[in-house]
């Protein structure tokens, strides 16, 4: 893990100037990427289902680039959502919500989550909505047995990478959470319910054609592998050792982008099938900036690369950092926490 440093009295300078070039969508590398997903998954969906003739062991296989044309959907929903992907608001509503009943993912209901998330990404407290549930260490030490039982078996990366991810977008996707009933619009609540009955249309039309257990037995570990791999994405760009946590006084946006949120450096079949979203720091600075212009951006400008590096390799060793520790100003284990 590499990082240069950048201090508060020294911010990034200009950062809007720099940034501004790249808002601009362009239609026709949006379009190719909606083709070459969407054609994709449909492509693995068919050799999926031919496979389970041949035996199921090549179907498992086949969901690897299933999962990842899945993924790539989901960063086209993700860009939709922030109004970068194309230049219509329209057009971005419409394709969002296609992308939804790939990713099982309410489009308007994620999206303002969603939209909560980079406005208080990194700020103590404003933690809950549209992040991974971390506690400093005095709050872990203050909690009580319970608690603490519950956030170690949380963070625990089996649950956290293997088992609620699937959990999250199969089954908690499907509803409103208790409490979070009036930070979401009535059109955005609605969107989980209409979300649901598209989702039991398509599926339920392809069970009738094709047969219930095939249809589960293709998209059940399409679905696992992709939200795994997206909440492992999602984890490694905001939880490594160094990153950034403030208390709402000292909090700072520009900060937050670039120290909060790492420069994920993956193999190119990785960063193709993640949608260049390993350029993380870059999307938080500026949300507009669509998925196909983030590389360059950050090539281009090298005030912008000035942040942590992870490479693939890196990124494993920070599964066990679990408590931010305020006087060092570092994500912590469980038992450097102890000591």
């Amino acid at each position: 893990m590499t990082v240069e440093t950048q201090t508060p009295e020294t911010p990034y300078a200009n950062w809007r100037k720099l940034v501004a070039h790249y808002h601009q969508p362009d239609v026709k590398k949006a379009v190719w990427q909606i083709i070459n997903s969407f054609g994709g998954l449909l492509l693995m969906w068919v050799l999926m289902y031919l496979s389970l003739s041949v035996g199921y062991w090549l179907t498992l296989l086949l969901s690897l680039p299933a999962a990842g044309f899945t993924v790539r959907i989901f960063i086209i929903q993700h860009d939709c959502g922030h109004g970068s992907f194309f230049k219509s608001k329209k057009s971005n509503h419409s394709v969002g919500t296609v992308c939804s009943l790939f990713t099982f993912t309410p489009y308007l209901y994620w999206r303002k989550s969603h939209a909560i998330h980079h406005a208080h990404h990194a700020e103590l407290e404003e933690r809950g909505i549209g992040d991974i549930w971390t506690l400093t260490v005095d709050e872990y030490r203050a909690a009580s047995r319970m608690k603490r039982i519950v956030y170690r078996v949380f963070r625990n990366p089996f649950f956290l990478f293997a088992i609620a991810p699937a959990v999250n977008f199969i089954i908690l996707q499907r509803f409103v959470l208790p409490g979070q009933e009036n930070k979401w619009k009535r059109h955005e609540r609605a969107s989980v319910w209409w979300t649901n009955v598209a989702l039991l249309v398509l599926y339920g039309g392809l069970s009738w054609l094709l047969g219930w257990q095939a249809v589960l037995l293709i998209q059940l570990p399409i679905t696992i592998i992709s939200s795994s791999a997206g909440t492992f994405m999602f984890y490694v760009q905001h939880q490594f050792e160094r990153t950034y946590w403030e208390h709402t006084g000292e909090w700072d946006y520009t900060l937050a982008a670039m120290h909060g949120s790492s420069y994920y450096k993956l193999p190119k079949v990785l960063q193709w099938f993640t949608g260049n979203i390993g350029f993380h720091h870059i999307h938080h600075l500026s949300p507009r900036i669509p998925n196909y212009r983030l590389q360059a951006c950050h090539d281009e400008n090298p005030a912008l690369q000035q942040v942590t590096h992870l490479t693939l390799a890196q990124s494993l060793r920070t599964i066990f950092l679990v408590l931010w520790e305020e006087k060092q100003r570092r994500l912590v284990t469980f038992a450097e926490a102890r000591r």
